[in-house]
């Protein structure tokens, strides 16, 4: 009986256990867009109130929102870059034809359903840019919406004014 608990071969804990490897599990990606019959893309964005429909395809950059040129229908400069933004992060800008259709809210949220509708387009033409749409946000729903008015207030949270008389 002179063999101690540290000696046993079962209850040696002075060895460092190997490592286990386990598999990552693949990620699986759901997307968004679709592809017609004929090879054009097509994604819908949402933002706030408003909805976009895009179809894209190959061709030389032309684009149309809602029967108008794109310059002509967003004029400020912030939704032009931000418009573009899908394009110029995938290097399609100028490569594809876009053609929109947005109805719903101001000019912003419709803006922001515009980027979303291309960037998922974006990668039903080609799903390896998800990785890269997604990174910079372009794949991701603005979920803020207007609160709504409460009742026995002026506004979502303006209570009425209080009269002591």
């Amino acid at each position: 009986m002179d063999e101690t608990i540290a000696d046993s071969p079962e209850l040696n804990f002075s060895a460092t256990p190997e490592p286990v490897v386990v598999a990552p599990e693949p990620v699986v990606v759901k997307i968004h867009g679709k592809l017609d019959r004929q090879g054009v893309a097509i994604g819908t964005g949402r933002r706030k109130t408003s909805v976009a429909r895009v179809r894209l395809k190959p061709g030389s950059g032309a684009t149309s929102i809602n029967g108008r040129p794109l310059e002509v229908y967003f004029t400020n400069i912030r939704d032009l870059q931000m418009i573009e933004a899908p394009l110029r992060a995938t290097e399609k800008l100028g490569q594809v034809d876009l053609w929109v259709r947005v109805s719903g809210g101001g000019t912003t949220g419709q803006t922001g359903a515009v980027v979303m509708g291309i960037a998922r387009a974006l990668e039903a033409m080609n799903p390896s840019l998800h990785g890269l749409l997604s990174e910079n946000g372009f794949l991701t729903r603005d979920s803020r919406m207007v609160e709504r008015k409460k009742y026995g207030f002026k506004k979502a949270r303006r209570s009425p004014q209080f009269s002591k008389r």
